[in-house]
């Protein structure tokens, strides 16, 4: 895994929109010092990095840059208690017709 991918999930989720500017500021420079595509390794350990909300829009770019892996990163649904964020990528899989529905 890339040093500015563990960098990202090293930080974990992203906070919600209750954090200051300037560690919004930081998530968004981190998650954009990440080129894409990211690899199936790498966009696994990202899924872990949704917060609460979508913090401003950023949770929207970490989905992205998720997608541009080889895989879908959440081939199974997460469950019926995961947050949206953790709902989306999966949904956007079976939407997508990358994964079948469980």
């Amino acid at each position: 895994m890339r040093r500015e991918v563990q960098t990202f999930v090293a930080e974990g989720p992203l906070p919600d929109w209750n954090a200051s500017e300037d560690e919004i500021d930081r998530r968004v420079q981190q998650l954009n010092a990440i080129l894409k595509p990211v690899t199936g390794e790498e966009a696994s350990a990202l899924v872990a990095c949704f917060g609460p909300d979508d913090c401003y829009g950023v949770a929207w770019t970490l989905l992205h840059l998720i997608e541009t892996g080889p895989n879908p990163a959440l081939p199974i649904d997460p469950g019926p208690d995961a947050n949206e964020w953790h709902q989306r990528p999966y949904l956007r899989a079976v939407n997508g017709g990358v994964t079948p529905l469980t």
